[in-house]
């Protein structure tokens, strides 16, 4: 496995992506919203993953991202870049270009349709020389990553957004360090056996929360389970809605 150093430890944030109301990125508002989270305690922020609507951007349109993130965070966190790709041609593109515009690191979405992304991974690795993180979430890009595999990838770690809790002390096991869970549910469990970290939607609209969880705090983790924040703000336009009910930012998506 890959030896690079997993790019930061505790509880870092899916970064949503703002847009004005006719529907451009507004790359200012986000920075502004990166930096605001940065303040509040999170340790690293992904620009263009999932939660950032990538699917829904073009090269320019992540480049200005990335590079406002980056300005308005000024080094005091890493921010990684979401450079996944349904082939490894694109996945590369990306990847060089975000590391070109200053990415600490890269969260790549595994290639869907395909049980064995090594070739994959192996390419987008050797274009670059920032660390690259796995990313384990097949509900967007089935089958993903089987577990056996994780450690002949050429990778500094892995964020599984699963959910699932014998998956990821298996990933602890076979990988250990560089481990990342995308769940929420799981913040207090993973803590306590060690993984890296977490990268969360929901630290958009809720840091201390989160943070807590991490830190052991079991009350609340119940309640990002079972309370309203859980339930409510599933998904990226439930984030925006909740988002904008705080700040005024805008709740505009591109995807559903």
């Amino acid at each position: 496995m890959e030896t690079r150093h997993a790019p930061f430890t505790g509880v870092g944030v899916a970064l949503l992506t703002l847009f004005d109301r006719d529907g451009a990125v507004d790359a200012a508002a986000t920075a502004r919203h990166a930096a605001h989270l940065v303040d509040q305690g999170v340790k690293g922020v992904v620009v263009a993953g999932s939660t950032g609507e990538a699917a829904a951007l073009d090269s320019d349109e992540r480049s200005q991202l990335l590079q406002a993130v980056r300005e308005a965070v000024g080094g005091r966190v890493p921010v990684l870049a979401g450079t996944g790709a349904p082939s490894a041609r694109q996945a590369v593109a990306l990847s060089r270009r975000a590391a070109g515009d200053g990415a600490d690191a890269l969260l790549v979405l595994s290639p869907p349709g395909t049980d064995d992304p090594r070739p994959y991974y192996e390419a987008v690795a050797a274009a670059v020389d920032v660390p690259v993180l796995a990313y384990h979430y097949p509900t967007v890009a089935a089958p993903g990553i089987a577990v056996d595999l994780l450690c002949e990838l050429p990778v500094a770690g892995v964020k599984d957004s699963t959910g699932d809790p014998a998956r990821l002390a298996i990933e602890l096991d076979e990988m250990g360090g560089g481990v990342y869970t995308g769940s929420a549910a799981l913040l207090l469990q993973a803590s306590a056996m060690g993984a890296s970290g977490a990268i969360l939607a929901l630290a958009n609209v809720d840091v201390d929360g989160c943070l807590r969880s991490w830190d052991g705090d079991g009350p609340c983790q119940r309640e990002l389970v079972n309370g309203h924040r859980s339930g409510a703000l599933a998904g990226v336009s439930g984030l925006k809605r909740a988002l904008a009910g705080l700040y005024g930012t805008s709740a505009v998506t591109r995807l559903g």
